[in-house]
């Protein structure tokens, strides 16, 4: 349970992200929220609940080479 004031988002809101980060690991590219979301630095999420949000990439940032 979020100690912080104001509370952090829940892990089912919108607005997820924005909860204080309680542990990290920067060199693996993961932190866990204070709402219990586990962040990576691809941008996906592992909810507590077990759900996976998949990574988000800005648009034109494909990874795909077309050219071939």
């Amino acid at each position: 349970m979020c100690l912080h004031h104001p509370a952090c988002p829940p892990a089912t809101a919108a607005d997820r992200e924005a909860a204080q980060v309680v542990s990290a690991v920067y060199q693996q590219g993961w932190s866990l929220l204070c709402n219990g979301v586990l962040l990576f630095s691809d941008t996906g999420e592992l909810l507590p609940d077990g759900r996976v949000i998949p990574p988000r990439h800005p648009l034109g940032t494909s990874t795909v080479d077309t050219a071939a």
